[in-house]
C-alpha cells in the first residue's frame, strides 16, 4: 500500500522528467556531429534509467562473477524483450548495434543516431560487413558494444544457436566477452512477439510483476578459442545452462 502510494505521487514526476529529458536530448541532436561526445552518450544513458523507473519495472543487476568486470569488454546478452534495448545501456556503459529501421524511429532513432548507435541491414551481406568493421573499429578505439547473438527478439526461451558476430569482434581485438543473462520474472508481458515499441513499453508499464535480473557473469577470454564457430557455442552452451538455472528448465 505505501508503495502503491509512493508511486502515485512519484510517477508523474517521473514521466514530466523524462519527456523534459527527451526534448533536450532531441533539441542537442541537431546540432553538428561533431557536438556529440562522451556527454551525450551519458545524457543517453542516464535517459534510459530514468525510463526504466518510469515503467515501474525493479531492475537489478546481479553479480555472478568470481572475478572482478575489465575496463573494456564486449557485452552479450539474451534478447527476450524490448526493456533490454533500454535496460542494458542504463546499467552499462556501452555502445548497441541497432537494426537500420531503428534510425527511423521519430525522436527515438535520431537520439539513438547521435548517441553513437551502429546500424545493421540484417538482410544486407554488405550492411552486415559494414557493420561489424564498424563494430570493430569502436572496440579498437577504447569503446565497449553490446551485441545479442541470438539476432533479435527469438522469445524467452535461448534460441537454438548464437551468431558469430561478437566472437569474431573479440577474437580480432582480444577484447573478452561480458555475457549477461536477463530475465524477467513476468516472462509472458515482457516477451516482445511483434508487438509495437509503444504497446510493448504499455503492456510492461501495467504489468504486477515489474521484477526484472540482470545477471553478470565473468568474462570469456578469446584466449581460449582458435576460431569463432567454437567460441559461440562454448558461449551458447553456457547460457542454456543459466537458462536451467534461472528458469528452472
Amino acid at each position: 500500500m505505501i508503495k502503491s502510494l509512493i508511486n502515485i505521487v512519484l510517477l508523474p514526476v517521473i514521466w514530466l522528467w523524462l519527456f523534459a529529458l527527451c526534448v533536450l536530448l532531441y533539441v542537442l541532436s541537431h546540432l553538428p556531429k561533431s557536438f556529440s561526445g562522451r556527454y551525450y552518450h551519458f545524457l543517453s544513458r542516464y535517459w534510459c534509467g530514468i525510463l526504466v523507473r518510469a515503467l515501474d519495472v525493479d531492475l537489478k543487476l546481479v553479480h555472478k562473477n568470481q572475478r572482478p568486470l575489465p575496463d573494456q569488454y564486449i557485452l552479450i546478452a539474451n534478447h527476450p524483450s524490448a526493456l533490454e534495448d533500454f535496460g542494458v545501456p542504463a546499467l552499462f556503459d556501452i555502445y548497441p548495434l541497432a537494426k537500420e529501421g531503428v534510425r527511423d524511429w521519430m525522436i527515438l532513432g535520431r537520439i539513438s543516431d547521435y548517441a553513437g548507435t551502429i546500424y545493421v541491414k540484417r538482410g544486407d551481406a554488405t550492411s552486415r560487413h559494414q557493420a561489424l568493421q564498424s563494430l570493430i573499429d569502436a572496440v579498437r578505439s577504447g569503446k565497449n558494444i553490446v551485441l545479442f547473438p541470438e539476432g533479435g527478439c527469438k522469445g524467452s526461451r535461448i534460441f537454438e544457436k548464437f551468431h558469430t558476430g561478437a566472437f569474431d569482434i573479440s577474437l580480432q581485438t582480444g577484447v573478452p566477452v561480458l555475457p549477461v543473462f536477463l530475465h524477467y520474472v513476468d516472462e509472458k508481458t515482457f516477451e516482445w512477439t511483434g508487438q509495437s515499441l509503444p504497446l510493448k513499453l504499455w503492456q510492461i508499464f501495467i504489468s504486477n510483476k515489474n521484477e526484472v535480473n540482470y545477471y553478470v557473469h565473468d568474462v570469456i577470454s578469446p584466449e581460449m578459442f582458435s576460431d569463432k564457430n567454437s567460441f559461440a557455442k562454448h558461449a551458447h552452451a553456457e547460457y542454456l545452462k543459466w537458462q536451467d538455472e534461472y528458469l528452472g528448465e
